[in-house]
Parts: C-alpha cells; sequence; structure tokens
C-alpha cells in the first residue's frame, strides 16, 4: 500500500545546532535504511520551508506508523498521511490503461 505523507519539522527554539545537526545526520542515514527496503520510495523538499512530501509503501498503516516513529527526528514532526490507491486511468510504466475514462480525480 502506498502513503503520500506531508512531515513538517519543528525543532525547539532552545536545541542547540550541533545537537540538530546531530539529528540531521542520524535521520539522513535512516532514511537511506528504509529507502533500501522499499519503504522510503520518493522524497521532496518544500523550498522555503523545514518540510517535505514522500511517497511510503508498507504493508498498512500500523507498519507506516512504525516506519515513520523510527525516524530519529519523529519527536519534532507533524505529519499528515493520505492514504493512495490507484486511480482507473492510471498510465503505470509498462501497463496499459485498464478502461475508459471515468470521472473524479
Amino acid at each position: 500500500m502506498e502513503f503520500l505523507v506531508r512531515m513538517k519539522v519543528a525543532f525547539p527554539g532552545e536545541m542547540p545546532e550541533s545537537d540538530r545537526a546531530e539529528l540531521r545526520k542520524r535521520e539522513a542515514e535512516r532514511a537511506s535504511e528504509l529507502a533500501s527496503v522499499g519503504v522510503l520510495v520518493r522524497l521532496w523538499r518544500v523550498p522555503g520551508e523545514s518540510a517535505n512530501w514522500g511517497i511510503w509503501a508498507a504493508a498498512d498503516a500500523t507498519a507506516l506508523h512504525e516506519s515513520l516513529t523510527s525516524l530519529p527526528m519523529f519527536p519534532y514532526i507533524s505529519a499528515k498521511v493520505y492514504p493512495l490507491a490507484r486511480h482507473p486511468n492510471d498510465p503505470l510504466p509498462g501497463e496499459p490503461a485498464d478502461g475508459a475514462a471515468t470521472s473524479g480525480s
């Protein structure tokens, strides 16, 4: 199952920059691990914000939650999760569209 996830990071103002840098380093390492096993599929930065949008893959919402909470920066993350379902008009690479156009998006 795929999920569209928007995350916004808000560190406490009093957190030392050295602690922030260490968290960013550990976060990058964990994101790489999640990507290597196919959980973190894509990730985009939101310019001008401490936020991102990502495509995540997990067996279900519980598995996704476990992955998100494994992020070192999770205590400072506000996340919004949108479960995704295949659209009948989505032309996946290598697969023909499966039917006539339908209304809705």
